[in-house]
């Protein structure tokens, strides 16, 4: 464990040096062809960094926050987009938090600004206590629990540690350096539709930079090629199977290939991307004579969330 904190020591100040750099080239660099080819080898080394860790939570998370996010945070910043080319005068400090963290800084502050941080600092004792009932009873106990049961209560705790540790990010980046900032989850138990589910209420860091940096390029050039109206179809499975892959490079990182099924995160996200785009069809074609009410479509949608999960996400 001593050589695993060591190792975690090291990437971290690799990282913020990294980070610190592209603060630099940002500030030197015009954005465009050249300020991508100075980025590209930090590109390469978040990449690299994760494999020097070995504990799921550090080599998870590394493999989320900088190999996954930082990487397509530093890809967008070559090209003025995304988060980091948001405010032009951002310090060094907050570029660095930015592009570290599973953050989104709140661009239109709200009066409520202040209740809502005095919110966050109340402690969330019926997710938390979850948390702790789960980790210290299912895995003793895992023999006499249904699997199904078990991956639903591995999908909860999942669902927890993720809003608890970008809560601790905002947090942080609140009080060091005072950024206000935008919410990871917005009830996604509440979905009543795939596309509500997908594109407002589940992970909304991820979906915040796959927008500009995979839907928004795949829709434009699809458009050319295929005309707007079916340009929604390549962006849509093109957003999905780029979130597939990334999840795939996750679990490499700290999964061994032997103990996994291949391919089956990406089909998890394919199959949804398929579902969404037929919803998104049937509500142009019944939507305005035809309507289930959200009592019906917020089951169904958390249901088949739910069981796809159970039969490719978590089986992997």
């Amino acid at each position: 464990m001593a050589n695993e904190i060591a190792n975690f020591i090291k990437v971290s100040f690799s990282v913020l040096a990294s980070t610190c750099y592209c603060y630099a080239v940002g500030r030197i660099v015009p954005k465009g062809t050249a300020r991508l080819l100075c980025l590209l080898p930090i590109v390469g080394l978040f990449l690299y960094l994760p494999l020097h860790l070995h504990t799921i939570y550090l080599s998870g998370l590394t493999a989320f926050f900088i190999a996954w996010l930082a990487n397509f945070k530093i890809l967008l910043f070559a090209f003025g987009e995304g988060p980091l080319s948001s405010d032009p005068s951002i310090s060094l400090a907050s570029f660095v938090f930015v592009a570290c963290f599973p953050i989104r800084i709140q661009q239109k502050p709200s009066p409520r600004s202040r209740d809502s941080h005095l919110q966050d600092k109340e402690p969330k004792d019926g997710r938390k206590h979850m948390k702790y009932a789960i980790k210290a009873n299912v895995p003793g106990y895992r023999e006499y629990i249904h699997p199904q049961i078990v991956s639903f209560l591995y999908f909860l705790l999942l669902y927890v540690e993720l809003e608890t540790l970008f809560g601790v990010a905002a947090v942080a980046a609140r009080v060091l350096i005072g950024l206000e900032l935008e919410p990871p989850f917005n009830e996604p138990y509440l979905s009543t539709s795939l596309q509500d589910f997908w594109g407002r209420r589940w992970n909304l860091i991820v979906s915040s930079i796959l927008r500009p940096a995979v839907y928004k390029p795949t829709r434009n050039l699809a458009s050319r090629v295929v005309g707007r109206k079916w340009a929604l179809i390549p962006a849509f499975m093109g957003t999905f199977l780029v979130s597939g892959l990334m999840h795939e490079l996750i679990l490499f990182y700290y999964v061994e290939c032997d103990q996994r099924s291949p391919w089956e995160v990406t089909c998890f996200f394919l199959l949804h991307g398929v579902c969404l785009l037929t919803e998104i069809a049937l509500k142009k074609r019944f939507g305005g004579r035809w309507q289930l009410p959200r009592l019906v479509t917020g089951p169904l949608t958390i249901g088949f969330v739910l069981f796809t999960g159970f039969q490719l996400f978590f089986s992997s």
